[in-house]
């Protein structure tokens, strides 16, 4: 079976299933997306490996791990996403330590928040791509069918509000918006401190927009 590397689309709060996050992966070569719904803890330690310019003050649990492999010459070569069970995705860490390779099986989520922090790459099988893959674009062309273009525009519609970013909440819905920058730059650095992850992206979310 082939390999399809992929690359993070992006992460984002779910507004529908309490206290989950959804993943995006998306194929390098190609159009389709994998969407993976993971936990709070695993979306702030992914979140804050793709967003450099937050650094908790104590290292997190996948901080850890990565210090743990460096101090004892073990480093994280690939991530690959090999099965798919009852909407259940299964990982394996590819790891290295004297030219010798293992293979450590993971929670993708956990996988993928240490292939960030190791710069290793992301694959999956393209049969589970084939299987559980979704098109986010080009809802309709010249070659699909019409009962595949309502299917895919449900697809998009679920996808849609599963990934329903919370910087969309309106102004009276979210109190940073009446705040001043300077304010808001200082609960940033307060939510770091006190390692409220959710809060410091949130705010951070609302820093770059008024930059």
């Amino acid at each position: 079976m082939s390999l399809v590397r992929l690359t993070i689309k992006g992460i984002s709060y779910s507004q529908t299933q309490n206290g989950a996050y959804a993943l995006l992966l998306s194929e390098v070569d190609g159009e389709k997306q994998l969407p993976i719904v993971i936990g709070a803890f695993e979306a702030q330690s992914i979140a804050i490996a793709l967003e450099k310019d937050i650094r908790p003050p104590r290292p997190l649990t996948h901080d850890l791990f990565k210090s743990f492999s460096e101090r004892f010459s073990i480093i994280v070569k690939q991530v690959i996403i090999h099965k798919l069970v009852d909407g259940v995705f299964y990982s394996s860490l590819i790891c290295e330590r004297d030219k010798i390779e293992e293979i450590i099986d993971a929670r993708t989520s956990d996988a993928i928040a240490l292939a960030l922090r190791f710069n290793a790459p992301i694959f999956t099988y393209q049969n589970i791509l084939d299987k559980a893959g979704i098109f986010l674009k080009n809802s309709e062309d010249d070659s699909t069918t019409k009962e595949e273009a309502e299917e895919i525009k449900r697809t998009e519609l679920i996808i849609e509000d599963v990934l329903k970013d919370a910087s969309e909440e309106t102004e009276t819905s979210n109190p940073s918006t009446k705040k001043s920058l300077k304010q808001l730059e200082e609960e940033l650095d307060e939510a770091v401190k006190n390692e409220d992850y959710e809060k410091a992206a949130q705010l951070r979310d609302e820093i770059s927009k008024r930059k």
